[in-house]
């Protein structure tokens, strides 16, 4: 079969399409058919970091068809549009955990069913496991229109939070943000965050905020908080370094909460995959959940989605298709 690897190189590492071993499913385990994968920030920042070793299976979240189940295997059949988590995900045919997979709503657009399962996963184990957001609670999401982003502020306002703030450095960008349940959107390339989330809380701050930018804005985002606030961070697009000032931490007597996939036991990340499942599936079927899919390329076009990625000119999702079907009119799991 065809997938997507990274492989190792002097400087930086480099993603290549390769032939590979068909992988067969073992006991408790379960093969799918990709049809589309998403790319995300992360697998760029593996590729640069690899500079020695054998290649990797690249990608991390996919979308197919259940193609055959291992013994001791009863929850899926094959024929199951799923969408699953996992590695390997950018490739003809991926092996999966039962539990890393989510029935897939019948008629959901293959392009989107993809860019559903990590930013979506991401995002309610930031918002809701780790931020504890409460109906009524306002939220302040950083890097907005980024797919975490998007998915960050749909629940935001599934969950009935009070007011959904948000940032961007485009302005472009800010005035779409509407659409998806921001109530204040600030373009911080014009505006000071600080000022404009006291304006839009009476001087409060906010409850939680989701932040994927880091260092740059660490100190912005500590004076947004209100009291008993709660900031999770789930990336370092600006920067991974900043001071801090202790004097806020302890007057507003906020929780700094860091969240990742990289230290988490299998049964964390399996959980993480329940959760969102059971609060985000039936909004998704409903049809209240968007997926914006700002461009989708061939899997063997992965070197340029990755460039283009790093234009950061994208707003939503970015969506390989594995098998060229997909792509068609009408393709829908």
């Amino acid at each position: 079969m065809q997938a997507v690897q990274v492989v190792a190189g002097a400087d930086a590492g480099r993603v290549e399409v390769r032939e590979v071993s068909t992988p067969s499913a073992g006991p408790g385990q379960v093969l799918v058919r990709v049809r589309t994968a998403g790319v995300n920030r992360g697998e760029i920042n593996q590729v640069r970091r690899y500079k020695t070793g054998a290649p990797l299976p690249a990608g991390v979240e996919f979308a197919g068809t259940v193609a055959a189940v291992g013994p001791g295997v009863s929850a899926w059949r094959e024929g199951d549009p799923v969408m699953g988590h996992g590695a390997g995900g950018q490739a003809e045919y991926v092996l999966a955990n039962p539990l890393a997979l989510m029935a897939a709503p019948r008629g959901l657009p293959w392009l989107e069913a993809a860019a559903f399962p990590n930013v979506f996963m991401t995002a309610h184990d930031a918002l809701i496991t780790n931020g504890q957001l409460q109906a009524g609670e306002s939220v302040l999401v950083n890097a907005a229109s980024s797919g975490i982003g998007l998915a960050a502020i749909q629940i935001a306002a599934l969950c009935g939070a009070g007011a959904v703030l948000a940032t961007t450095r485009s302005a472009a960008k800010a005035a779409r943000l509407a659409e998806f349940g921001v109530t204040r959107a600030i373009d911080v390339s014009r505006e000071d965050q600080v000022a404009a989330v006291r304006d839009a809380t009476g001087g409060r701050g906010v409850d939680v905020i989701v932040d994927s930018v880091g260092g740059t804005v660490f100190e912005a985002n500590l004076q947004s908080l209100a009291v008993l606030g709660r900031l999770v961070n789930i990336g370092r697009l600006g920067s991974s370094e900043s001071r801090i000032d202790l004097e806020a931490l302890w007057m507003k007597r906020l929780k700094l909460i860091g969240v990742t996939f990289r230290t988490r036991s299998e049964a964390e990340r399996l959980a993480v995959v329940q959760a969102c499942a059971r609060d985000l599936l039936p909004f998704l079927a409903a049809g209240r959940i968007k997926l914006p899919i700002d461009r989708a390329f061939a899997m063997h076009d992965i070197a340029q989605a990755h460039a283009y990625m790093q234009e950061d000119r994208h707003f939503g999702k970015i969506v390989l298709v594995v098998d060229p079907e997909c792509t068609a009119a009408g393709a829908t799991t």
